[in-house]
């Protein structure tokens, strides 16, 4: 039911992404929203439909190849969700490095352009009240740069609110000094670790149940 809820909303994101944006604008400052959300939903979405419904076929059925195969995918996910986990405390440095390589590409092809992927970062700037992935010179060559000589408000708007009504230009901008997204990012992530801890620790005891259940059945199945 995940599945199909995450598919649903990532075709919706990516056919009409601007009403999604519309509706849960408030709720969109958030880490997917540096990359292409619709695809991300439906990929997310697609993984969890095949692996329940792969789960569920081998329970009923008392399959014991489709359990198996369940629980050496969830054994996979997991192994693979505590590697990222590892990576993102210890090497920081090296997935904001990895990152920029990613996204700072797509920002100065695609802001100003792009009218969904421009307004998803309209939102996160506005909300996270920050300036591009690392700064304000992520845009530079960008479409949006490009037309208008300036950079987005938000770069030179104090304390990151795009309230200012004067073009932001590289100087503004040198002196405003508005941090990257990704350092807010950061830094509120931080601020909220036992919540971000939980709801992960949360989904890992439901992974490594989903696990034990799935042995128990096939170790049980004559």
């Amino acid at each position: 039911l995940c599945g199909v809820a995450l598919l649903a909303v990532g075709i919706w994101v990516s056919v009409d992404g601007s009403s999604f944006l519309k509706i849960f604008g408030p709720l969109s400052s958030s880490a997917m929203q540096f990359v292409n959300v619709g695809y991300f939903l439906i990929a997310a979405g697609a993984v969890l439909f095949a692996l329940g419904f792969l789960g569920c076929y081998g329970a009923q059925t008392e399959n014991k190849c489709a359990l198996m195969m369940f629980f050496l995918i969830l054994l996979i996910i997991f192994i693979a969700e505590i590697a990222a986990a590892v990576v993102a405390l210890v090497y920081t440095t090296m997935a904001e490095h990895f990152l920029t390589f990613l996204i700072v590409p797509t920002i100065k092809k695609d802001y100003g352009s792009q009218k969904d992927f421009t307004q998803v970062w309209n939102t996160t700037m506005a909300g996270l009240k920050c300036c591009g992935f690392n700064n304000y010179t992520d845009f530079e060559g960008s479409p949006y740069f490009m037309k208008n000589h300036t950079f987005p408000p938000y770069c030179c708007a104090d304390d990151g609110n795009g309230t200012t009504t004067e073009p932001c230009t590289k100087e503004k901008a040198d002196v405003k000094i508005v941090q990257g997204c990704f350092s807010q990012l950061l830094y509120d992530i931080r601020t909220n670790a036992v919540t971000v801890g939980g709801v992960a620790a949360g989904i890992g005891g439901l992974e490594l149940a989903a696990m034990i259940v799935s042995m128990y059945l096939y170790c049980n199945l004559q």
